[in-house]
């Protein structure tokens, strides 16, 4: 639990401190360095010195970057003697200087020529209390690496509270104040997301800072836990802003947390644009004091009598890739002298706590008690070394979490003039500002590689004959090229930054990056070294002597135990794309070709990453699962063919080529289908089998999901988007194994069997799903890479395909009656037809209202009412509670059909009715309902008489025109294929076509006369059709039809005026229809009888 105690039997042995040379080893300048100088008096102008005085061994203390700005040696130069000089460096490359009332900001410049660097110098706003760089810290919208001089704010606040606000850097007299309420004296300002500040107070009150549009400066308490000031010192040892728990460099803007430590409790914030949520907040005393005690002073006779009067307290924090790394000093009340010891305290953060392993590292620093609070902490990527520094000394020493390093050393910067005002990290390097050399940066001397210490050796044996490095205007042989960037990787882990990057540009210079066969062959270059490294031999075993190739990948490793080889090879691929990234490489990288088509390179190498994870789970399950494991190992080689040699185990042979991995989870598939066949159901095996994969695969995605959360935060920190994380069939085998368990376990299993299954799925399931909303969000988060409208259309067809596999897994459980599983899942991706679903199948309409409400945001209410209109279950929309009646009215009217039902009065429904039936033109009930409702809405009403007739009448008359449609014929209507209830609305012209039509075979005078009483509507609403023409076609056709034209008449003709019904009587004769007639002389004689009897019978 504990790392081993790094001081002598009595931990109160005050160590040594080691000779050193007086002389320090240069480096080459370049980027980064440049050479010293000799040194100037105390107080003086900074120089780009020799730290003479430092009496290191295993470290370098070189200059950082080129010259200092002007504004900073004048005002270095022309500051007093007893003003106070504190300097802060960002990992963005920026750095900043308070001196008295001045404050200078700079961009560090890593050139050794400066003419080009930012640097600005403002003022201060007046105080009490002299400033420091803790008060003061800079912001812009984008990465501040990039980040324009217009594009970046700077907020500083004095200790009374007084703040001063730039907008702009590039504007200093532009700025705006206002006094923040902190109620005691500020001793923290951070940036956070959404342009905005959190500023602390001695008393660990804690404020967010922004401003409006117009520029002014607001404030707010820090929204907090339950219970968070419970306990909470006077003295907040620090406060440090937008992180990533599992990134170590930190770039302004982007999505992270905010950290506190206090003198008893280190807390955590989830922070947003606008808001924050407490996550943590963890009780560092109680949990650490006795840990901290117990590795000083446990090996002491009396401990336990002792450590009564121990006293801890914790003074600063970083964040590391290994954890949260707090600073820490201890000292015993009855010592005399009183000394303190420090100690590194390395923390997991896990969420919603920390976790119980705690790595404590006892440092070789003591210092006396009074002087402790001025020591502070720097830890430089990758987290294996810590640097305590004073104004008098910086302290290296080991963090503890891992082995090797070089030894605990102290640097002293006491000379006459000299000191430390401040420090950080830039460039993965330790950076302190020293009063006489400036910037300088502590570098490990011996250049202790990153890498694993068994990969080390066989690199360097690898690259043993690699050529020269060549002039630009050379050809490289591709051999050479993959040998020489494996030269440029091992002096990046050595630390010698310089010489990597000067080899990387000789190799693949930046001039047509990416274009062409040379990017296409920085691609193969960079693949073929990242496999070598995941499907690396393990050379020193002695089994694998005969097996080891000679042309082997150079990167052998030499632990015998195969889950450390893994652990090894995850080390070095983490190596290596920490590599790319830094030389600029990772960013040029285009597509390879794989499995038959393009694949993205920094996708090909994400997935490297996540088979060495999941080899490092399957091996982690191979000593508990030994059998089942075996056999699915056996099954993997068999399909790939790859021989197993007598001297080593499948196990050794399988592992050993990760990039093959993938393959394994079929096979364990296959050997769980082959168990449930073979094993009686009522037999242990059988159930066992099915657990253990269950378990196997959901550690194994829950890990690889966690990688590739740390993997979408390092390339959406710098601008690269990847579109899929989820390599090794990794879907289609949880999808496999859900069919498994539903289809040939669950049935057979008993409750309790039941119940650890479905938990099981769920968690499974859990993570699939996931794996599909974390790359809809790096597709939505996208910025380059192909045209908008093509990622569009990408992220809708994944979207689509997400929406279609979550029903198809979630809906099996639902029709097992898993409802609680299915509420969990589907609350937690969304999936609002399962919710609704569940509800309605368990008629819960109290969980369904609650649904409505937790998610209004997501317009889960409109979702329910157009469920309900697609599954005919309108009735319901008129049963919702008064709470969601603005939404259901809302939703009612965009669909006019129904919109009536949100009036709030008859009238007004009578009036959305009428409308309606009014514009109803494509359905014949549909009217017919519209109408009788707008009569019984109208009825129903408190309008007038008047009205009320008017609008009764309008309607009637409405009606009577569907009559005529109504009572068609029903063999009229069966011969045109037309249905009463679902027939389309006819024009009169249509209707007057059938009554009048052939096809109406027993058609009689009613029907004619229905056709002439239609004709008074044709001017309403079909006014291109000639009445006269179509008159004369009725009283042909019904001529014609008869035959009997006395009989016809009498009948269609009381009570009807006839001027208005008969057509000229030679325009009949000469109609087409009557033609046949033509020849009958009595046809006309008795036609035109007809016409002066009826004629005369209306005088």
């Amino acid at each position: 639990m504990f790392s081993p105690r790094a001081t002598p039997s009595s931990g109160r042995r005050q160590p040594s401190r080691v000779p050193g040379r007086k002389s320090l080893a240069g480096t080459p300048s370049g980027l980064l360095f440049s050479p010293r100088r000799t040194s100037l008096a105390a107080r003086s102008t900074p120089t780009r010195a020799n730290h003479a005085n430092a009496e290191s061994v295993h470290y370098d203390v070189q200059t950082f970057g080129s010259s200092l700005p002007v504004k900073v040696m004048e005002a270095l130069t022309m500051a007093e003697a007893d003003d106070i000089i504190s300097v802060k460096v960002d990992e963005s490359g920026w750095a900043w200087m308070v001196c008295g009332k001045l404050l200078i900001i700079w961009k560090i410049c890593q050139t050794v020529v400066a003419k080009l660097c930012v640097c600005k110098e403002l003022q201060l706003a007046p105080s009490e209390y002299e400033y420091t760089a803790d008060l003061v810290t800079i912001s812009s919208p984008g990465p501040l690496e990039t980040a324009p001089v217009q594009s970046i704010s700077v907020l500083t606040v004095g200790a009374e509270g007084r703040a001063r606000y730039w907008a702009s850097l590039a504007h200093e007299g532009n700025h705006t104040e206002a006094d923040l309420e902190l109620g005691d004296l500020c001793n923290f300002v951070v940036a956070v997301r959404g342009g905005s500040f959190v500023v602390s107070s001695c008393r660990n009150h804690l404020l967010r800072v922004s401003t409006d549009p117009s520029g002014r400066l607001g404030f707010r308490a820090l929204q907090q836990g339950q219970g968070v000031l419970s306990g909470i010192g006077r003295r907040v040892s620090s406060l440090f802003g937008i992180h990533s728990v599992s990134f170590p460099r930190c770039l302004s803007g982007c999505a992270g947390c905010l950290y506190s430590l206090t003198s008893s409790k280190v807390c955590r914030w989830e922070v947003g644009d606008s808001s924050e949520q407490q996550t943590l907040s963890w009780e560092s005393r109680c949990s650490l004091d006795e840990n901290i005690a117990d590795a000083i002073w446990g090996s002491e006779s009396n401990y336990e009598e002792m450590k009564e009067g121990v006293n801890v307290s914790y003074l600063d924090m970083k964040l590391s890739p290994s954890g949260l790394v707090v600073l820490a000093a201890a000292w015993h009340s009855q010592d005399i002298p009183c000394i303190a010891y420090f100690c590194l305290v390395t923390l997991q953060d896990v969420g919603a706590s920390v976790s119980d392993h705690v790595v404590v590292e006892v440092t070789k620093h003591t210092t006396p008690f009074q002087a402790l609070r001025t020591t502070r902490l720097v830890v430089p990527y990758p987290g294996a070394t810590a640097f305590l520094y004073t104004q008098e000394l910086v302290f290296a020493c080991s963090t503890g979490t891992v082995r090797g390093g070089p030894p605990d050393e102290r640097i002293s910067f006491s000379a006459p003039g000299d000191g430390v005002r401040g420090g950080g990290c830039c460039g993965n390097l330790p950076i302190f500002f020293s009063q006489t050399n400036g910037l300088v940066a502590v570098v490990a001397r011996q250049a202790v590689s990153i890498l694993p210490e068994t990969m080390e050796d066989s690199l360097c044996s690898s690259l043993a004959a690699a050529p020269e490095t060549p002039n630009r205007t050379e050809a490289v042989a591709h051999e050479d090229k993959t040998k020489m960037l494996k030269d440029a990787f091992l002096r990046f882990c050595r630390s010698d930054l310089i010489g990597s990057q000067v080899l990387v540009d000789e190799l693949f210079p930046a001039e047509g990056a990416g274009e062409g066969e040379e990017g296409a062959e920085l691609d193969e270059v960079v693949t073929r070294i990242d496999l070598d490294l995941v499907d690396d031999y393990p050379a020193s075993d002695p089994r694998w002597a005969e097996s080891v190739p000679e042309e082997s990948g150079g990167f052998p490793l030499t632990s015998l135990i195969i889950l450390h080889q893994l652990e090894d090879k995850m080390k070095a691929h983490t190596c290596f794309m920490d590599f790319l990234l830094q030389v600029g490489l990772l960013q040029r990288l285009g597509q390879v070709t794989l499995r038959g088509g393009p694949m993205a390179t920094r996708l090909l190498l994400c997935e490297h990453a996540e088979k060495l994870q999941a080899a490092m789970v399957l091996k982690t399950q191979h000593g508990k699962h030994g059998e089942l494991v075996n056999a699915a190992v056996s099954g993997a080689l068999r399909k790939n063919g790859a021989a197993v040699p007598p001297s080593l185990t499948p196990a050794d042979v399988f592992f050993r080529e990760v990039s093959q991995i993938s393959l394994v989870f079929e096979c364990l598939l296959e050997e769980e289908e082959r168990r449930l066949k073979e094993n009686p159901v009522a037999s242990v095996q059988w159930a066992e089998t099915v657990l253990t994969v269950n378990n196997i695969l959901k550690v194994k995605n829950n890990d690889i999901l966690k990688l590739n959360d740390n993997i979408m935060k390092v390339y959406n920190k710098i601008n690269i988007k990847v579109n899929n994380l989820s390599s090794g069939g990794v879907r289609e085998v949880i999808t496999r194994q859900h069919e498994v368990v539903l289809r040939s376990v669950y049935p057979q299993a008993d409750s309790e069997l039941r119940g650890a299954l479905c938990e099981q799925l769920v968690g499974l399931l859990d993570l699939y799903l996931g794996g599909y909303v974390a790359q809809l969000a790096s597709l939505q988060l996208r910025t380059g890479g192909r045209p908008a409208a093509a990622q569009q259309e990408r992220y809708n067809a994944l979207e689509l395909e997400y929406g279609q596999r979550r029903s198809e897994l979630i809906a099996p459980l639902l029709d097992l009656g898993q409802y609680q599983w299915v509420a969990a899942l589907s609350e937690k991706f969304c999936d609002f037809d399962m919710l609704v679903q569940m509800c309605e199948q368990t008629d819960n309409q109290s969980r369904l209202q609650h649904y409505m409400t937790k998610f209004s945001d997501q317009n889960f209410a409109d979702f329910v009412f157009r469920w309900y209109m697609e599954k005919g279950k309108r009735g319901k929309l008129l049963s919702q509670p008064s709470a969601h009646h603005p939404q259901l009215a809302s939703f009612l009217q965009s669909h006019q059909h129904l919109s009536w039902l949100s009036s709030s009065s008859c009238p007004q429904a009578h009036e959305t009715l009428s409308s309606q039936a009014t514009g109803e033109t494509r359905y014949f009930s549909k009217k017919k309902t519209l109408l009788a409702l707008s009569k019984l809405t109208a009825l129903a009403s408190d309008m007038d008489q008047t009205q009320l007739s008017r609008h009764l009448e309008d309607i009637v008359e409405q009606e009577r025109f569907l009559l005529h449609q109504e009572t068609l014929p029903e063999q009229l209507l069966e011969d045109k294929n037309l249905d009463r209830q679902t027939m389309p609305l006819l024009t009169p012209h249509g209707l007057i076509t059938l009554y009048i039509s052939e096809d109406n075979r027993i058609s009689n005078e009613d029907d004619f006369k229905k056709a002439l009483d239609l004709l008074e509507y044709i001017n309403e609403v079909e006014v291109a059709v000639d009445i006269e023409t179509l008159k004369r076609e009725i009283f042909a056709r019904a001529l014609k039809k008869d035959e009997g034209v006395e009989q016809s008449f009498c009948v269609s003709s009381p009570g009807v005026s006839l001027q208005a019904y008969l057509p000229d009587v030679k325009e009949l004769l000469d109609s087409e229809q009557l033609a046949a007639f033509n020849s009958k002389p009595y046809f006309e004689y008795v036609l035109r009888v007809n016409y002066e009897h009826y004629l005369q019978s209306q005088i």
